[in-house]
């Protein structure tokens, strides 16, 4: 039984992690990256069309983002997840897909201009369609065999709607061995749904360390801050810009904004409009609000619903669904929130309500989530004098304000209470996704408070749990990118070299067939070979 870690090591995004028992292959999260790529990422060390499934512990796009690519290069096996989480994906992914058919047709002109080759998308809106059919959902606690002697359980993670822990059972000769992968654990008190369920027993544990060396400090009264915020922007007459993650994070936003509206926080702006300018915001609200999630809700949210209140609705409440929507929103004088996507400034109509707002003094860009390392939200929040948008330059005028307190991670101690609450230590605990020197720290104040042996895995990084060897510790150096290199280059390369494993595992699917059917097929890989050789002549 062997792990190998192949993203999200010292990193906080592209979680990605490989399960091997016996001939069985299960990746636990396919996500992307998001933000300044410090180390090169582990290689998937079998072709896609060789895993047997993915276990899927929630939806956000550095979990789940590369499944379609997986699926593209050959992958077919089940995705298990909970049932919210499927929901999500289908709608989160197609974004994703629609945003990289954009992105390469825009990269496109602009090669084509300048005599270069085209850019291909990392998927397609086809491949998203070709994953979802592939989801195999469950509700929390339901322990389900999914291969002999593999069973899983999802158990509430309270990061997000559906978001899981996951615990895999594994049995080999009579013996059992439970693996606990934590995913992203939530913050504690939160709107909408439950705390995290804290484990009791594990042998091996992967856990994150987004915070792992800070503290969220005191519960912040999110109500107040917010309404002091949007008081003072509208009072100089200035917009307040939240980027928002759109989902998770924008419907507790909205279920704030409902109480600041009916406490009459904000005086002398009555009727303020808040616009919700993401359609994948508005398609993940009406998620939110279908009954069928009430199952994943906390009993204050329960409460609402019974009384016949809906916990994410209030008057002037805009959705903007069309382009057309959204650039008449800064065609809108009146003073105003706008909740936009994405969260971290990299991509969507945010970064167009930036290029209208930096400037103006009287406005505020108002953080409430975390901001990874090289993306535009990080820059922001460091006070950089200027950016630059769409190949203009815009000075930053504006006031850059962060939410302190809300979070969607636990902190250092919701790390260590989840993870003290087993009642025997672990034998090994790994620490993943979280910033490179953090994950180091986390490990070593797991060493020494709760006296657990922890390590914090690089990329590539392989270890056998049967006897607890370290066969491979992965890539320490870090990644300096060629010029000219970005992600769409590197999927290519990734998505032949998936071909060529594919190739090689037909090939010996079909050791016994005839010599004659052999040789044919002999002969077409090498004019397949022949008609892409490079020569050095």
């Amino acid at each position: 039984m062997k792990l190998t870690f192949l993203g999200a090591a010292h990193e906080v995004t592209g979680s990605c992690t490989l399960l091997s028992v016996g001939d069985r292959r299960i990746l636990i999260d396919c996500g992307m990256e998001q933000g300044a790529d410090l180390y090169e990422n582990g290689d998937l060390p079998v072709a896609p069309g060789q895993l047997d499934c993915v276990l899927l512990t929630h939806a956000h796009l550095d979990h789940s983002g590369k499944l379609p690519l997986l699926v593209a290069n050959g992958f077919s096996g089940s995705i298990y997840a909970t049932h919210a989480t499927a929901r999500l994906c289908r709608i989160m992914l197609l974004d994703s897909a629609h945003i990289q058919e954009m992105e390469a047709e825009w990269h496109t002109r602009k090669a084509k201009r300048a005599g270069r080759q085209a850019t291909d998308p990392l998927y397609t809106a086809q491949d998203v369609e070709r994953t979802i059919p592939l989801f195999s959902t469950f509700g929390y606690d339901e322990p389900t065999e999914i291969f002999p002697g593999i069973r899983i359980r999802f158990i509430d993670a309270g990061h997000l709607l559906g978001s899981a822990s996951i615990e895999v059972i594994v049995t080999e000769n009579g013996r059992a061995t439970t693996l606990l992968f934590s995913g992203d654990l939530g913050n504690v008190n939160r709107p909408l749904i439950r705390d995290p369920n804290k484990p009791t027993k594990a042998d091996f544990v992967v856990i994150e360390s987004t915070y792992g060396d800070r503290l969220h400090g005191p519960r912040a009264d999110y109500v107040t801050q917010v309404a002091s915020v949007l008081q003072e922007t509208f009072d100089k007459g200035g917009n307040v810009l939240i980027p928002a993650f759109a989902v998770g994070r924008t419907q507790e936003l909205l279920y704030c904004l409902r109480q600041i509206k009916n406490q009459h926080r904000v005086h002398g702006h009555d009727g303020f409009p808040v616009y919700v300018d993401s359609p994948l915001a508005v398609e993940a609200t009406g998620i939110y609000s279908d009954d069928a999630m009430r199952a994943y809700y906390d009993d204050e949210t329960l409460a609402l619903l019974a009384g016949g209140e809906d916990p994410l609705a209030f008057p002037d409440l805009k959705l903007s669904v069309t382009s057309d929507d959204s650039k008449l929103i800064n065609e809108d004088d009146r003073p105003k929130v706008i909740l936009s996507a994405s969260g971290m400034c990299e991509a969507g109509r945010i970064r167009h309500h930036l290029k209208h707002n930096l400037w103006r003094p009287e406005s505020t860009v108002l953080f409430v989530g975390y901001q990874a390392e090289g993306t535009l939200g990080r820059i922001l929040q460091c006070g950089v004098p200027r950016v630059k948008l769409f190949g203009e330059e815009i000075s930053v005028r504006a006031r850059i304000e962060t939410m302190q307190g809300i979070s969607g991670h636990a902190d250092r101690d919701g790390l260590f209470s989840w993870l003290g609450s087993l009642t025997h230590p672990p034998r090994q605990v790994f620490v993943n996704h979280g910033q490179d020197g953090v994950c180091d720290a986390f490990a070593e104040s797991i060493r020494d408070r709760l006296h657990f042996d922890a390590t914090a895995p690089y990329p590539g990084g392989e270890y056998e749990l049967t006897d607890g060897r370290c066969l491979n510790p992965g890539h320490r150096e870090r990644l300096r990118k060629p010029q000219g290199t970005d992600a769409r280059t590197r999927s290519a390369w990734d998505r032949l070299w998936a071909a060529g494993q594919r190739l090689l595992s037909v090939i010996e699917q079909n050791r016994h067939a005839s010599n004659k059917d052999l040789g044919k097929f002999a002969d077409q890989v090498l004019a397949l070979s022949d008609k892409w050789r490079r020569d050095d002549r």
